[in-house]
């Protein structure tokens, strides 16, 4: 029969950043046991967000507007249902064999015949 470690009282905190700095400083090992614990969901919390900048193709953007302007969504949120269900899809595993796949090949190589060979530049227009 195994021994049970003896677990130390979690201390009452002033701050929420006193005991952030404790938890930086301390294993919770010595405090919880972890092998009893369980998974929660917390629905009703809201995600923190992240301002980024992201550089997209015209076209993209314009077919974007058009998909959300059919939802009747700002376009900046059926972008993050987008990214979100992908995200999810392919955190579940590879897709099935036979089934469409989504790649970014076409991207690729239309961007590769509008640069300069290995410059990353656009090419200038040339007249005949």
């Amino acid at each position: 029969m195994p021994k049970h470690k003896i677990l130390k009282p979690i201390p009452r905190f002033e701050s929420e950043d006193a005991e952030r700095e404790f938890w930086a400083t301390h294993d919770s090992t010595d405090y919880l046991d972890w092998t009893r614990a369980r998974s929660a969901t917390f629905s009703r919390l809201k995600p923190t967000t992240q301002t980024i900048s992201l550089r997209l193709p015209e076209p993209l953007i314009a077919n974007l507007k058009m998909l959300a302007n059919r939802r009747d969504v700002p376009y900046q949120s059926l972008l993050k249902i987008f990214l979100s269900e992908r995200i999810e899809q392919e955190l579940r595993g590879p897709a099935a064999p036979g089934g469409p796949v989504a790649t970014m090949e076409p991207a690729v190589r239309s961007r590769s015949r509008a640069t300069r060979a290995g410059s990353g530049r656009p090419r200038r227009a040339t007249t005949s």
